[in-house]
């Protein structure tokens, strides 16, 4: 029973907060959560309002087409509502290609978003990953030559690392992909990206007339909705009809539909936290480069920084409140960092210092 996932890891989630608080008798009001990249702001305040104002409908199940978030999305990327499927966050819109395609290979970056590699060996496919870390397109081309995947994953930005593709990067490498070859972009981050540099920015219309692609985003970091659940995938409606065949009656709710839409409206509130955050990010770049810590460029609402007994340091964090992400179980020794508010990032900064000097 069950054999097929005995070999099969289970995604590890950030810490939550109530675990430290059994753990270590912490306030749960001293704690700092910064292990699973939300948003330190939380939701547009609108967005709060719309769900307290239907709360009494929770009753009631969505509207299964979900019109009104896809009219919406559509308008945003001037695009159609045919070309887009709403998912329980993105990873099950991931969730519905990789089952839908069944892949025998899937190739991915060394170090990237992990339920790429367990919704792929759900189905039985051989993981093919780059020696490089990061994305190298050059190493992806040459295995895909060889080895002919039928589901790439590109993660632009990466999670968990933080590094970025240029935008024309990415079209290059489609153009030379055969169509019987499912290409995924994770644009999870590509609000920060974009932001912060034009060159990151997905033309995701352009994305939609490549016969091979699938493009995911999601409500849950810039919009604030992680705990909502609301993802999408963009694609030509060929793709978008077959992913809705796997799509459940429902998947996303009542509160969580109506938090989505709304929170579509405040883009001023999403620029706004997505200025924070890099203006709060400098605080760890000055401290990792005054101290001699080595640290990725993010594009993203995190930052790698590469301190040794890293597994030692977070725990010792951890026991006085702050959860950030240990990274050696990816095989290196370093921290991932959600940016915080300014208070919370000053106030880990200076316990690194503490630990550290």
């Amino acid at each position: 029973m069950f054999e097929k996932l005995q070999n099969l890891n289970v995604y590890e989630a950030g810490k939550p907060v109530e675990l430290v608080v059994r753990e270590y008798g912490i306030d749960p009001k001293e704690i700092i959560k910064l292990a699973s990249n939300e948003n330190p702001y939380g939701p547009p305040p609108k967005a709060i309002e719309k769900v307290k104002e239907i709360a009494h409908l929770m009753h009631r199940y969505p509207d299964d087409s979900f019109y009104e978030l896809k009219e919406k999305l559509a308008k945003k990327f001037s695009l159609k509502e045919q070309n887009f499927v709403i998912g329980a966050g993105s990873d099950q819109v991931l969730e519905f290609a990789v089952h839908g395609i069944g892949p025998k290979k899937v190739l991915t970056a060394g170090i990237t978003f992990a339920m790429y590699e367990i919704y792929s060996k759900q189905v039985g496919a051989e993981i093919l990953k780059t020696t490089s870390k990061t994305h190298n397109l050059e190493e992806f081309y040459e295995i895909y030559k060889k080895q002919r995947p039928q589901i790439i994953f590109l993660c632009v930005p990466n999670n968990p690392l933080g590094e970025c593709l240029d935008a024309n990067e990415v079209y290059a490498f489609i153009e030379k992909i055969d169509t019987d070859t499912l290409i995924i972009v994770d644009g999870a981050y590509q609000e920060f990206a974009s932001y912060i540099d034009k060159s990151k920015a997905l033309d995701i219309k352009k994305l939609t007339n490549y016969p091979h692609v699938l493009y995911t985003g999601t409500f849950s970091k810039a919009y604030g909705l992680g705990g909502m659940r609301v993802g999408y995938g963009v694609a030509n409606e060929f793709i978008i009809q077959n992913l809705h065949k796997l799509r459940p009656p429902f998947n996303i709710t009542t509160l969580s539909l109506a938090a989505a839409i709304t929170a579509l409206d405040e883009e001023e509130f999403v620029l706004k936290t997505i200025k924070s955050n890099f203006e709060e990010m400098e605080k760890y770049i000055e401290f990792a480069e005054n101290f001699g810590i080595e640290y990725i460029k993010s594009y993203t609402n995190f930052i790698v920084l590469f301190i040794k007994n890293s597994k030692k340091i977070s725990q010792e964090l951890l026991k006085k409140g702050i959860i950030v992400r240990d990274m050696s179980g990816y095989g290196f020794d370093g921290i991932r960092i959600t940016i915080g508010l300014p208070n919370q990032n000053e106030k880990v900064i200076n316990t690194l210092k503490g630990m550290i000097s």
